[in-house]
């Protein structure tokens, strides 16, 4: 474990808007709404969806309006909030609707670990504050934790940024979020010129839109790839590492993350390149091994179009029958370390992380 790194010196704000989880969602008071960018469409448009019942929250979680493991916990904890506000006028039932309204956030994504703490959290939350006060007490605790991820988000990236080196041509897999960003900007701000290889992350292309937009406004060079196209530039030696998220970490170091991960790790292992992980903040303590992991199935049908099945270009012939596990797990073997906001972990060590102290 490396905990030989001082911390983040003051840098200019990096400029990706992905950096930052308050500019990509919010809740307002004024109109008792919840307001999230759907990253369904950008980047082609800038659109801000507006919720307003804890069924619409749900709904858009489902749907990918916001996706990532962290900010879709953050939308389901801001969920909450129009949960609280509903029930005070429920009087008996407050508790009840309260209850209600988690289970159904709770059964939106079966795989990422954020969402089934966060959730459970703000619930008890909401029950120990007085009636007519619960829906503050929420959006206080969900506030503190996208500002808490904000900060593990950027000590991760600045971890992370130690390991490039300048000239680095630097492969990722689907959007690997905020950490991602601060780690490329720090990188930046140090003088190395690293190059992103993107894979497009079929079906919503969130490398093609989402990865690729973020290094445009970061003014880091980017070069897009299907996602079958990694094991060949890494024959060419055009590919110097591999470096993603994970939507969970178990405590023997196994990772989920969007499906296709393990494919590319499998190919940087055989070619002798190193795969890194932004950790963020470390493993699921209540996932001891990959077995402890849901693999969510999603809609066959969203594999037929470009972007989801809401994408309106069709890509394959119908009468055929398709597949979505929307993600798969990549064995601690294939990991050369894990990147969180306490330092660098190898994947054997990762469970040591809840007892260690920031550097």
């Amino acid at each position: 474990m490396n905990t030989n790194v001082v911390l983040p010196p003051e840098v200019p704000d990096c400029p990706a808007i992905l950096s930052d989880r308050f500019k990509t969602l919010r809740y307002e008071a004024e109109t008792a709404e919840v307001v999230i960018l759907n990253r369904r469409l950008y980047p082609f448009e800038t659109v801000y969806e507006r919720y307003r019942t804890v069924e619409e929250v749900a709904i858009a979680i489902e749907e990918m309006i916001v996706q990532g493991g962290p900010p879709l916990a953050y939308a389901a904890g801001l969920g909450m909030v129009l949960a609280a506000r509903e029930a005070e006028t429920a009087d008996a039932t407050s508790e009840t609707k309260l209850r209600q309204a988690a289970e159904r956030l709770l059964d939106t994504r079966p795989t990422a670990d954020d969402l089934h703490h966060i959730i459970p959290k703000a619930l008890v939350t909401g029950l120990k504050a007085q009636p007519g006060q619960r829906a503050e007490a929420i959006l206080s605790y969900v506030n503190g934790e996208i500002q808490r991820g904000n900060d593990v988000s950027r000590l991760c990236g600045w971890h992370a940024s130690h390991l490039l080196q300048d000239g680095d041509r630097i492969l990722t897999h689907c959007i690997a979020g905020a950490a991602l960003c601060w780690m490329l900007w720090y990188a930046l701000q140090d003088g190395k010129r690293v190059q992103v290889i993107a894979s497009e992350t079929r079906p919503y292309f969130q490398g093609a839109r989402l990865t690729a937009q973020s290094c445009v406004e970061m003014g880091i060079d980017c070069t897009l790839i299907t996602d079958g196209m990694s094991a060949h530039l890494m024959s060419l030696g055009r590919i110097d590492k591999f470096i993603c998220a994970a939507d969970r970490i178990t405590m023997d170091g196994h990772i989920t993350n969007k499906v296709g991960t393990l494919q590319h790790a499998i190919a940087a292992h055989h070619f002798g390149l190193p795969f890194y992980v932004l950790g963020y903040d470390g493993p699921d303590p209540d996932s001891a091994t990959a077995a402890d992991i849901v693999i969510e199935e999603r809609d066959p049908r969203e594999v037929f179009f470009a972007r989801g099945k809401e994408g309106r270009v069709q890509t394959a012939v119908s009468g055929i029958n398709a597949l979505y596990p929307a993600f798969d797990i990549t064995p601690p073997h294939l990991i050369e370390a894990i990147i969180t906001d306490k330092g660098i972990f190898p994947p054997t060590l990762i469970h040591t992380y809840h007892a260690t102290q920031q550097p």
